[in-house]
């Protein structure tokens, strides 16, 4: 299994590179970019979150708490329709993750469980596009984009250290396949994790207006919109 060094160097290297490609290639703000690339190297460590104990875990949780209330800023603003409002939500949310974050993530999780799975990249670049707040398409997708990118970096090293040399023959050990994976093997978990891939993704989707009943069209002209703004930012 690869280290804590190892996936921040990778997340870090790929943080960089995607950073650069948004703003020289696609356009982006070098703010956008720099953003961008600075989710796609946290989102790197994220899949170790559900590591029992250990300082890195203790590092990622309080970055994660960090990280978080700045991100839903721009959301909580309009929410509370005040500054102080906001400010106050901020602070709970940064104590919920820091110190109820670890206890949550225990009770339906266990490392290398669901949480190093293909689903939970899916959820974790659902929770980046809806908490971050821009009239702008496409820039909530290259935040998400940032994020899925960071996590699978993970995953794939995980599985890549996962292959040992024995001589001249490889050898798998005992925790190949269990990051790129798309169910565990308890059952609480898989509902849990499938249960709030469902609500985030029913959720995506309606923000973006793609479930509206009354345009059966909807889903059509916003994929066409985004699709057309790529171009216009070269």
């Amino acid at each position: 299994m690869a280290g804590y060094r190892e996936h921040i160097g990778v997340s870090g290297l790929l943080g960089a590179a995607y950073g650069a490609a948004a703003t020289w290639a696609a356009g982006f703000t070098p703010v956008q970019g720099a953003l961008a690339g600075g989710l796609t190297w946290v989102s790197g460590m994220l899949p170790d979150l559900d590591a029992e104990s250990g300082r890195p875990v203790r590092e990622l949780f309080g970055l994660l708490a960090a990280i978080l209330p700045m991100i839903l800023m721009r959301r909580l603003l309009v929410w509370s329709q005040s500054v102080e409002t906001a400010v106050a939500i901020a602070f709970a949310i940064y104590g919920a993750v820091r110190f109820g974050g670890p206890l949550v993530l225990g009770w339906f999780s266990v490392h290398r469980g669901m949480f190093h799975s293909i689903p939970a990249l899916v959820i974790a670049a659902e929770c980046a596009f809806l908490a971050y707040q821009s009239d702008d398409l496409g820039v909530r997708l290259l935040m998400a984009g940032g994020v899925a990118i960071g996590f699978l970096s993970h995953l794939v090293l995980d599985e890549v250290y996962a292959v040992q040399w024995t001589g001249l023959r490889l050898k798998l050990n005992k925790a190949a396949g269990s990051a790129l994976k798309l169910v565990g093997k308890t059952a609480l978990p898989n509902l849990v994790c499938y249960g709030l891939l469902a609500l985030l993704t029913y959720a995506a989707l309606a923000d973006v207006g793609l479930l509206k009943r009354d345009d059966p069209h909807a889903a059509t002209t916003i994929l066409r919109q985004a699709a057309e703004d790529l171009p216009a930012r070269r």
